[in-house]
């Protein structure tokens, strides 16, 4: 599945439902949905809030489903990027300001398998979230 949208945080409870709509297919415990959510709704409110700052950019996300119960969600933007990626995701680091926790890569870690972070100073940033849910595709060889 494809996605794009602009970087307004009212689309980020939209981003959160539309992968969980599409992942459901693999029929995840309501765990494993959450984490999901949860994992999303973080990254995209990082391309909202650190991202495109000022501005208002396009969010791209791209959600793919296997068949052994494995989804890769990738979110990526097109906005300033970050110099130093190891720092950004050190817990309670943040460029937000007073009001920004600096959780937000330590929440996706914690509900994912894996989080990948790659990034260019003034082309952007990617997040890519892999999660294993325990059930598989409808008609597939296990269940």
């Amino acid at each position: 599945m494809k996605l794009s949208f602009p970087s307004r945080s009212a689309n980020e409870a939209f981003a959160r439902t539309a992968v969980a709509a599409f992942v459901a297919q693999l029929d995840p415990t309501v765990d494993e949905l959450t984490d999901i959510k949860t994992a999303v709704s973080e990254a995209v409110t990082n391309c909202i809030i650190h991202a495109y700052r000022d501005t208002i950019g396009t969010i791209y996300i791209t959600v793919r489903i296997f068949e052994s119960g494995n989804v890769t969600v990738r979110i990526r933007d097109r906005g300033c990027g970050m110099e130093d990626v190891q720092k950004a995701m050190e817990p309670l680091f943040t460029t937000g300001g007073a009001e920004r926790a600096g959780l937000g890569f330590a929440v996706m870690q914690s509900f994912c398998n894996r989080v990948s972070v790659s990034s260019t100073p003034g082309k952007g940033t990617t997040v890519t979230l892999q999660k294993r849910v325990s059930r598989r595709l409808p008609g597939g060889k296990h269940g």
